[in-house]
């Protein structure tokens, strides 16, 4: 049974109890009957908003899930190629990036093949020297170019 059929229903039990229609309580039922109506309605399209809502977010998502995968393609292969949970390596055209993660301070340092190729940076925002040895042929944990420096301490 739906809000506006029990409101309905209600409405139902109370003029059958032939009550005094100039009798106080009886016009303050007939307010609150009134207002459950009202209120009935108000949610039912609030309910109907909100499905076509759904509908549309969901729409919306699936094509945002197809212009991301046009534009980044097969991510799989390009979020933490080494398996640490610190390398991201985002490789949409020739200009690959890289976000690392500075193990010292925590903080995002985005990389290019060339510094890459360098063999180390200075984290801009600690000072602490980053060494890399990151072969994109063979790319798994024990070239991952964060992690060097765990290995390093160990």
């Amino acid at each position: 049974m739906t809000n506006s059929e029990r409101a309905s229903y209600i409405r139902g039990l109370m003029e059958g109890l032939q009550l005094d229609p100039d009798a106080k309580e009886t016009k303050v039922l007939n307010a609150i009957i009134d207002l459950l109506d009202d209120l009935c309605n108000s949610i039912e399209e609030l309910e109907d908003g909100f499905g076509e809502l759904s509908e549309q977010v969901d729409e919306i998502d699936e094509d945002l899930g197809d212009l991301e995968e046009s534009y980044y393609g097969d991510d799989e292969e390009d979020e933490d190629a080494c398996g640490c949970g610190h390398c991201h390596h985002h490789h949409h055209d020739e200009d690959a990036e890289f976000e690392v993660t500075c193990p010292s301070c925590g903080e995002a340092i985005t990389l290019t093949d060339e510094m890459l190729s360098e063999g180390g940076i200075t984290c801009p925002h600690c000072g602490e020297t980053l060494e890399f040895d990151f072969d994109e042929d063979d790319a798994d944990e024990d070239d991952c170019c964060c992690c060097e420096d765990k290995k390093d301490e160990e």
